[in-house]
């Protein structure tokens, strides 16, 4: 049974207890070390789907920059791909988490712009016809620093790999190279550009700009302070590319992201859940993969449209082939109904009592009167479309001087592959007893089924 025996003993006692109690827990708890104690807040932006100029790394190096970060105690906000209105919607969110304190991060990759001094960040989705749509379209890189200096958060980082060349420089009446390198900033903050005033930066051919390559690399080594990372990252780029990254700074002390050799940050507070880097890979290959499907869908409905297209061009071709309008015997003189089609002209030529054949015929308009035996004469069809073949019989009727001397029948026909043949019929000898022609005007009237489809006229002299 336990019994107190002093009662100032006792309230000593419990004194002591209190505090080896309160040690306990603090030591069960963990009190917060500097590190600890130290806010860490991320944006990143990765834009790399532009429909002019599209870049290959940006949203990997801004995936890989968001994995690193966290690593490294930063609570990360993550943007791939994002339009205006999502650019501006989380500089503000990141501008009022910057409010509670803290280190404060930006980080974009991407096409960036200057004009006229200032820089802009260009979102995806955007079309810039002009010059000065711009600065209604593009995100004022300056509204970064006046989140952050409204926030007044002690200390800030601004990383843009945005130096990609000008993919509207066409447009613009003066084309320049690279950003233009802010002339001030906020007390406490650090701004580094991926290359020097004025100059483009590469995009890399892996997977990583090399600028965020090395930037990632370096940012894990301990000790280091972020001046020391970036001579590291300027060295390298500098040997490996030859281009020079820039850095602007206000800082009144030393940055570590980590602080100590072997230590580690203890790590932010997660405000937002945010993705494990092989969630990150995950949700690229998912945007990779739906990328990729919309570029087969697209194909498909640029060839679907291009096979519609013929389709329609052959239809319509086949609409003309096959639409013959009937002419009107009345104003269209030598329409042949029986072969739709119409006799042209008329030509004479000489033969004996057999015809020559075409490729021998000399076609003449007069004749001697003691020299010619036969004048014949052969009539020249058009016709609209080729079909079957179709015969039909041609009256010939002859007049010299205006009176009628002989009528003849013959056979015709046209050929199905749109050509003509037929057995002209001539006429000579009109004076049997001195075997003479007259002279005068000569004339043949052709006749199909009464009509009549043509009329030519020669001189015998």
């Amino acid at each position: 049974m336990f019994r107190y025996t002093n009662s100032v003993l006792s309230r000593h006692s419990l004194i002591q207890l209190a505090l080896c109690l309160s040690l306990a827990c603090a030591l069960s708890l963990g009190w917060p070390s500097a590190a600890g104690a130290e806010r860490r807040i991320a944006l990143v932006i990765g834009n790399s789907s532009y429909e002019t100029g599209p870049l290959k790394n940006p949203v990997n190096d801004a995936t890989d920059m968001a994995a690193a970060l966290q690593k490294l105690g930063f609570t990360v906000i993550l943007k791939k791909n994002a339009n205006l209105q999502t650019m501006e919607e989380a500089l503000e969110d990141f501008g009022n988490r910057l409010k509670r304190g803290g280190v404060g991060l930006f980080y974009y990759a991407g096409h960036g712009i200057q004009m006229n001094g200032a820089n802009y960040l260009i979102p995806v989705g955007t079309k810039i016809n002009k010059e000065s749509d711009i600065r209604y379209k593009g995100l004022d890189a300056g509204r970064i620093l006046d989140e952050m200096a409204n926030a007044n958060n002690g200390l800030n980082i601004v990383m843009l790999d945005a130096c990609r060349d000008n993919p509207f420089a066409r447009s613009f009446r003066s084309a320049a190279r690279g950003l233009a390198i802010v002339s001030s900033a906020p007390t406490g903050t650090f701004i580094s550009y991926s290359t020097s005033p004025g100059q483009v930066a590469r995009d890399g051919d892996g997977r990583n700009s090399p600028y965020t390559k090395a930037l990632i690399r370096y940012m894990k080594e301990p000790g280091l302070t972020i001046g020391d990372v970036f001579i590291k990252v300027r060295q390298e780029l500098r040997k490996d590319t030859g281009q020079t990254p820039w850095e602007l700074s206000s800082l009144e002390g030393n940055f570590y992201f980590v602080p100590t050799k072997g230590g580690k940050p203890a790590p932010t507070v997660q405000e937002e859940p945010t993705a494990r880097t092989d969630d990150f890979d995950a949700e690229q290959r998912k945007i990779d993969a739906e990328t990729e499907r919309l570029r087969r869908e697209r194909e498909l409905v640029e060839k679907k449209r291009a096979l519609e297209e013929e389709k329609k061009r052959l239809d319509d071709a086949r609409k003309k082939l096959a639409y013959v309008p009937a002419p009107d015997p009345a104003r269209d003189a030598g329409y042949v109904r029986i072969i739709n089609g119409k006799a042209t002209t008329v030509q004479f030529f000489e033969s004996g009592y057999n015809h020559p054949d075409k490729k021998d015929r000399v076609y003449r308009g007069s004749f001697s009167r003691t020299q010619t035996r036969y004048v014949n004469w052969e009539v020249a069809f058009e016709y609209p479309a080729p079909g079957r073949r179709i015969d039909f019989k041609i009256e010939s009727i002859w007049y010299a001087n205006g009176a009628e001397i002989w009528r003849g029948m013959c056979d015709a026909y046209v050929q199905a592959d749109w050509t003509t043949s037929f057995s002209a019929q001539g006429y000579g000898w009109a004076n049997a007893g001195s075997n003479t022609w007259a002279s005068g005007t000569y004339r043949v009237d052709l006749y199909v089924e009464g009509t009549k489809i043509a009329s030519g006229n020669y001189t015998v002299y």
